[in-house]
């Protein structure tokens, strides 16, 4: 398991239910991403305008169910983020 993906996935976990959906990555990307890459925990160019936060959902959602587990969430990360 990667610490960054699991500290990332519960930063932007906003209502902490365990999963994110779309509205929730776009939003704490673009609420939290700067403060998060500032503290080295997401890459600058991680931080995207909407429809760049949207397709990293799209990415990472593969059962397309409409929200990220953790697993599916750190899978897509660690693969972009090469951690």
């Amino acid at each position: 398991m990667s610490a960054k993906a699991r500290k990332l996935f519960d930063a932007l976990d906003l209502n902490s239910d365990g999963v994110l959906t779309r509205a929730e990555v776009i939003s704490a990307l673009r609420k939290k991403g700067p403060t998060l890459a500032a503290a080295g925990d997401l890459p600058f160019w991680g931080v995207g305008d909407a429809d760049a936060s949207s397709a990293l959902f799209d990415q990472a959602n593969l059962d397309g169910d409409g929200v990220l587990t953790f697993e599916e969430f750190e899978r897509e990360v660690d693969r972009r983020f090469g951690w």
